[in-house]
């Protein structure tokens, strides 16, 4: 019989595993521990957007600035990195002159996520790391609405096959609108990065406003958005007048 040792009854329970995991890709499980960090933040009070858009474009951030659509005077800054910490080393110094120092933020769409893996991406790196960037970062897909939400935690307490089912239903929806160059999605998790306590982050990217709108519209037939949801929002919608170079 095998005895247990000093310093193997000292050790502990294992670490937990926090590496994101997708498909195999040829022949290998794919794992990262990279993912790309996403900080939304709304003001108001701007009366020169030119002089906005250039102060962001000479500060080298990475990301997008929006004309918000139902604000004369409203604005949308969305910064994007794979280190969290640029967000008070870069972004926080730029917001604090020139004339993002007269702006309003409005606190109630202040949103941070991160990207995410299900477990079966073909592309594990592309999915975490490339394919949000381009799609935010897109010339061609300038309008955008974005919104938080927090799911019940009824959908928590499903068997996983039953909330595969559930997300798959949703996935379907969202593929047909990509394929069709409809709508485009950014889905990021934001749990214990959200005041308001919400689970992850939606934002809806194209080329015209209205499939976006149709998009949450059929989204409201899912199981998940009919059942299991909390909240939803609230929904910035604007249009970016200004985009890094992908």
């Amino acid at each position: 019989m095998a005895h247990t040792t000093e310093s193997e009854k000292r050790r502990g329970p294992e670490p937990p595993d926090l590496s994101e995991k997708g498909g195999m890709k040829n022949g290998q499980p794919q794992r990262s521990d990279e993912r790309l960090f996403m900080q939304f933040l709304s003001f108001g009070g701007s009366t020169d957007t030119r002089a906005v858009v250039e102060a962001f474009g000479r500060s080298g951030v990475t990301g997008a600035v929006y004309e918000d659509l139902n604000d004369p005077h409203g604005l949308g800054l969305l910064t994007v990195s794979q280190d969290p910490g640029e967000f008070l080393d870069r972004v926080r110094p730029m917001l604090n002159a020139g004339p993002f120092a007269a702006l309003e933020q409005k606190p109630d769409f202040t949103m941070l996520g991160r990207t995410y893996a299900l477990g079966y991406e073909p592309d594990l790196l592309d999915v975490l790391l490339h394919r949000p960037r381009r799609t935010v970062l897109n010339k061609e897909w300038p309008w955008a609405v974005w919104y938080p939400l927090r799911r019940s935690g009824r959908f928590a307490q499903l068997p996983e096959q039953e909330q595969r089912v559930i997300l798959a239903e949703h996935g379907a929806i969202g593929r047909s609108f990509g394929s069709a160059d409809l709508a485009h999605d950014i889905r990021l998790a934001c749990h214990g990065l959200d005041k308001h306590d919400n689970d992850f982050i939606v934002g809806l990217i194209g080329k015209d406003l209205f499939p976006l709108s149709a998009i949450v519209q059929t989204m409201r037939d899912t199981q998940q958005t009919s059942l299991y949801l909390e909240r939803l929002g609230p929904f910035f919608i604007g249009r970016a007048v200004y985009q890094s170079e992908s």
